[in-house]
């Protein structure tokens, strides 16, 4: 289908992207650069012209309220909605004259993601809005859905405001080919392109947006949300912690620890292997398994040659699971814990210097993210978001021995003072 379309409905700096074939795309910066209402817009035009989209997001909810809204406004603004069958009950969106077809879905439904599949052809391009809230995992798990036969190019797009450099993101799609400096807005290889933008970018944005986003008073979101730019949450928990090469660390390890916070279907399980030095005060973690779908049998598959005759400490909120982990060979104990256990054993490891292995990326992705809950004036409470903490949660089974020691140390040390 051709269609005769004004060159004005697009915001210039995307329209040398808009038949763009390679196979990872990412559009990223600061908020109200149109980033996301460009990829809308590139989806519909995809879609009348034979390719099928697959959408996600982390939490199923927040499709509609985002990408499904954002796609039936580029429809509107485009003029071709009367093209399209619109089901929001369904989750998908199809294009009368060809049967292709748009469709959303939550990873958090990871069964559903497994087995969606459009009504005609192959999915030809997969669209992760807010992928910094993704697992490495998760994106791997969505790159098998583009199998199947098509005339063309598969492609995945990212869409999403930064957080911290130590983003699996970043890691993996940014490293070796993004020059850092505040003029850097492009790089590109063979089967990546990456665009950075900001408000300036944006021709439709009123006065009022741009002085809303120019007048900004917090550092981090000034810094992530008007500039674009990789910075530092002034609302993270964690801010001791680094990546780095420790298969040698590993290798020669003499008493490495071991944590596992459970999950299936809608949280993955969240392993762990680290080591603690005392005297640095210094936690490395060596290795991880964030998935989701694991039997209690398979994981301990998959632990087993990594755990060996160590003793793994688990949540213990599954006495049962534990028991099944026990009876597949492994030395399965449950956690501690105790009152207050959670902040406890948060703000020990803020007294540390954590460093991940870089094959850790979904540990340093929660370890980016993993904030203070807001109250009703915006400010952070002492108290964290209950996620992006499936492997931190791990991290702190795998410690409370190390936690109840100093702990232990402490009280002995007070109670020295208060009888002097």
């Amino acid at each position: 289908m051709r269609l005769k379309l004004d060159r004005g409905l697009f915001n210039p700096a995307y329209l040398p992207y808009l038949e763009d074939e390679r196979r990872f795309q990412i559009f990223f910066g600061g908020a109200g650069s149109g980033k996301s209402a460009f990829v809308a817009m590139r989806c519909v035009l995809d879609v009348l012209a034979g390719r099928n989209y697959l959408v996600v997001r982390r939490v199923a909810r927040s499709i509609r309220n985002s990408c499904q809204n954002e796609i039936l406004k580029a429809m509107d603004r485009m003029g071709v909605r009367k093209l399209f069958s619109v089901s929001k009950a369904e989750g998908s969106i199809t294009a009368l004259n060809n049967g292709k077809q748009v469709l959303f879905c939550g990873l958090d439904d990871v069964e559903k993601v497994k087995s969606i599949t459009p009504q005609t052809g192959a999915l030809t391009d997969i669209w992760v809005e807010e992928a910094t809230e993704i697992l490495e995992s998760d994106l791997r798990q969505l790159e098998k859905r583009l199998r199947g036969e098509s005339r063309f190019v598969k492609r995945v797009t990212l869409t999403f405001n930064p957080v911290l450099r130590t983003h699996w993101i970043f890691g993996r799609f940014f490293k070796g080919i993004w020059a850092d400096g505040e003029g850097a807005r492009l790089a590109e290889s063979r089967d990546t392109l990456i665009l950075k933008t900001t408000y300036r970018d944006n021709v439709f944005l009123t006065d009022d947006d741009r002085t809303a986003l120019e007048s900004e008073k917090d550092e981090y979101f000034y810094r992530v949300y008007t500039l674009g730019e990789w910075g530092v949450n002034g609302s993270t928990v964690f801010r001791r912690f680094s990546r780095g090469d420790l298969k040698r660390e590993r290798d020669v390890c003499s008493r490495p620890l071991y944590g596992l916070d459970f999950g299936f279907s809608k949280d993955p399980c969240g392993f762990v292997m680290c080591a603690y030095d005392e005297k640095r005060q210094r936690v490395s973690v060596f290795r991880e398994l964030c998935e989701r779908g694991l039997t209690n049998h398979e994981l301990a598959a998959r632990l087993r040659p990594i755990i060996g005759g160590g003793m793994l400490v688990c949540d213990s909120a599954e006495p049962k699971s534990i028991a099944e982990l026990r009876q597949y060979g492994i030395r399965a104990v449950p956690a501690r814990k105790g009152p207050d256990s959670v902040n406890h054993g948060i703000q020990w490891l803020q007294g540390q210097d954590i460093v991940a292995d870089e094959s850790c990326s979904a540990l340093l992705a929660e370890l980016s993210a993993y904030s203070w809950r807001k109250g009703r004036d915006g400010l952070p409470l002492p108290v964290p978001e209950d996620e992006n903490n499936h492997l931190i949660d791990a991290l702190r089974y795998a410690l409370e021995g190390e936690m109840l020691k100093s702990r232990a140390r402490g009280a002995k040390i007070w109670r020295g003072k208060e009888s002097g």
